[in-house]
């Protein structure tokens, strides 16, 4: 299936381009944006239908052994369950081949610039169920250990996601929060596009992602362990589902308070090879300290309040751009929470398939505020500096990475950047567009192509950005005497 609409609007941009520099363009602040830094090659102009892609090209090879980690519904249990090898393993040994070179096309007889083995499961919670599965890998040395790549321009690790968006039509959203994020905030998870071939059969556009945990010589975060001697300088947490590794899982201090239900606070890192009980249990120590003096009565003191303990920059900017997305998970699922070398929590993006009114279950509501009531900002938000700084952040970053007409550019530029990439996905995967009953409930939010799904985009960041500067505001209802009264009791 060919989708003319992209030619279009790939020409349109092209033409609106070339009469104007848009007004707000990314800073060269350090964050690689692939769609406006990647050279672009012309086209090899192939006669047959040979594959040639200007972005990275991506081959796994299982030998045609199934990947585990599919979802399943097990009639005994009544849970859901995930497929393991044929000797039960969760991750399965292939080989990963990745092509690329900047300025050149890639083919698939083209020798890999990058080669190696790796572990291969499928990932995702809810995205496990969708057609077009994504992939967690672990690159691996002929002798099993961890074999650390540099990937795309990326730095070296071991660890990365290959996000297949199904659920997002657009294809825009995870790559474009994250690179926004990445302006906004010290650390957002680095991302870069490629097509993907599973066992010679072509599977679509994906996005390479950096996993949040830490990395070598400043990579990823900033974070440290000793397993000798069970001690350590920053770790990471994740509020989620949880970890099947028990001794992952913390018990922590807003649990005991009631404030988050049907989640479970879990050690992303230091991993599982890295983890002792000495340790699991020194940061569990360590993070209901946090934890504790966010509902103590002197939270918003000056010399022992949260402000001793937190980057607050960084916080109020993880509740502005999850605001302005209406990520609602954010707070409840997929939300990562790390304590860096320097002694302050800070928060890292995750998982932005299903903002900008991209859930399955019902139409979010554009026109109100959420994260008053999430975990920690229940009592952030009772703090009216905390508050007049998400209200003065929010303004400045409305004149800059927030503002429309950056927004509008950025979504076309990546989809001229993407070009034909977009018609080869959606040749294997336009089917969806074609289910009357689609994956959005009601079934009328879902497009019937590629066009009217980026108009869809569009339309909500215009309309939540004009709702949030008329009643931005408001957020200070949430910090007035009346609200936080009762937490307030402490004076110097």
């Amino acid at each position: 299936m060919k989708y003319k609409i992209i030619g279009i609007i790939s020409c349109a941009v092209v033409l609106i381009l070339s009469i104007a520099v848009p007004l707000f363009r990314t800073e060269d602040k350090g964050r690689y944006h692939q769609h406006l830094q990647a050279e672009v090659p012309k086209s090899c102009n192939h006669m047959d239908n040979t594959l040639c892609t200007h972005l990275p090209l991506v081959e796994i090879y299982t030998d045609g052994i199934e990947i585990p980690g599919a979802a399943y519904h097990d009639p005994i249990s009544k849970k859901t369950q995930y497929t393991t090898t044929a000797t039960g393993e969760s991750e399965l040994l292939c080989r990963v081949a990745i092509k690329d070179r900047e300025g050149v096309n890639h083919h698939i007889d083209d020798e890999a610039d990058m080669e190696s083995g790796a572990y291969i499961r499928i990932r995702g919670n809810s995205s496990r169920e969708f057609d077009k599965k994504g992939y967690l890998l672990n690159f691996v040395t002929s002798s099993g250990e961890n074999n650390p790549q540099e990937v795309m321009g990326m730095d070296a690790h071991h660890e990365w996601a290959l996000h297949g968006p199904f659920l997002d039509k657009t294809l825009l959203r995870n790559y474009m929060w994250y690179n926004i994020a990445g302006e906004i905030m010290d650390y957002s998870p680095n991302v870069r596009f490629c097509e993907v071939i599973l066992n010679g059969e072509y599977k679509g556009l994906y996005l390479m992602t950096e996993t949040i945990c830490a990395g070598k010589n400043g990579s990823r975060l900033n974070l440290s362990v000793d397993k000798k001697d069970n001690s350590f300088a920053g770790y990471c947490l994740r509020l989620d589902r949880g970890s099947e590794n028990g001794l992952k899982n913390l018990s922590t201090f807003t649990k005991y308070t009631y404030r988050i239900w049907g989640v479970q606070m879990n050690i992303e890192y230091p991993g599982t090879s890295n983890l002792t009980s000495e340790i699991a249990e020194g940061i569990r120590d360590d993070f209901n300290a946090f934890e504790k003096t966010m509902y103590s009565f002197d939270y918003d003191s000056k010399s022992h309040g949260y402000e001793e303990t937190i980057d607050v920059d960084n916080f109020v900017k993880y509740l502005i751009i999850n605001e302005f997305t209406c990520n609602y998970d954010a707070g409840s699922y997929s939300t990562y929470i790390y304590k860096d070398l320097d002694g302050l929590f800070r928060m890292c993006v995750w998982d932005y398939n299903n903002s900008c009114d991209n859930y399955q279950e019902s139409v979010v509501n554009r026109e109100d505020f959420f994260f008053q009531d999430k975990i920690w900002y229940f009592m952030f938000m009772k703090d009216k500096e905390f508050t007049e700084q998400c209200i003065k952040t929010y303004k400045e970053l409305r004149k800059s990475y927030l503002n429309e007409e950056y927004l509008n550019n950025y979504i076309d530029e990546t989809i001229q950047y993407l070009g034909d990439a977009i018609t080869r996905n959606y040749d294997v995967w336009g089917y969806a567009f074609e289910k009357q009953e689609g994956l959005l409930y009601p079934a009328d939010r879902n497009p019937a192509g590629y066009e009217e799904a980026v108009l869809q985009l569009k339309d909500f960041l215009k309309e939540r950005g004009d709702w949030m500067d008329d009643n931005i505001d408001i957020l200070r209802q949430f910090s007035a005497e009346s609200k936080a009264k009762l937490y307030n009791e402490y004076t110097e």
